[in-house]
């Protein structure tokens, strides 16, 4: 498998997250992704990087899915340039982190444009790997 990227701006509400978990689960079902339960992590790491951005972000929210043979890379970034922290359960949130990292295999912060970019990398997926040919690229606007 090549080289595949995919990107998306999404908007600034509460519907972003909804969004975000279609749009992953169809770029990489149409990649090849199939396993449900792989899928459902994907998503679930996806809605909490919007979700954290939309509350606590400001700016745009742009989101990329990579996937470079067996890893797949989630990107997030927004307009701030503060760096996600673990906050207290509460009311309002807070698990987002631990959700994160429970579930993916890493995640960093970079610099991006004036504010942030947020990037998980998922665990390997638990099958054969997809098989593409062309031109090893795909953009979604």
């Amino acid at each position: 498998m090549s080289e595949l990227t995919a990107h998306l701006d999404l908007p600034l509400d509460v519907e972003a997250p909804a969004a975000a978990r279609r749009a992953v689960t169809a770029v990489l079902g149409s990649w090849g992704f199939h396993d449900p339960v792989w899928l459902e992590t994907a998503a679930i790491v996806v809605s909490e990087l919007v979700t954290n951005a939309v509350r606590h972000g400001g700016g745009a929210v742009a989101l990329a899915v990579e996937a470079h043979d067996e890893r797949v890379v989630l990107c997030v970034a927004d307009g701030s340039s503060v760096v996600p922290r673990h906050r207290e359960p509460g009311g309002d949130g807070g698990r987002g982190l631990a959700v994160i990292e429970a579930l993916a295999a890493r995640w960093d912060v970079r610099d991006h444009q004036g504010g942030k970019q947020v990037l998980v990398q998922l665990e390997p997926y638990p099958g054969p790997l997809p098989t593409r040919s062309g031109s090893g690229r795909a953009e979604t606007a």
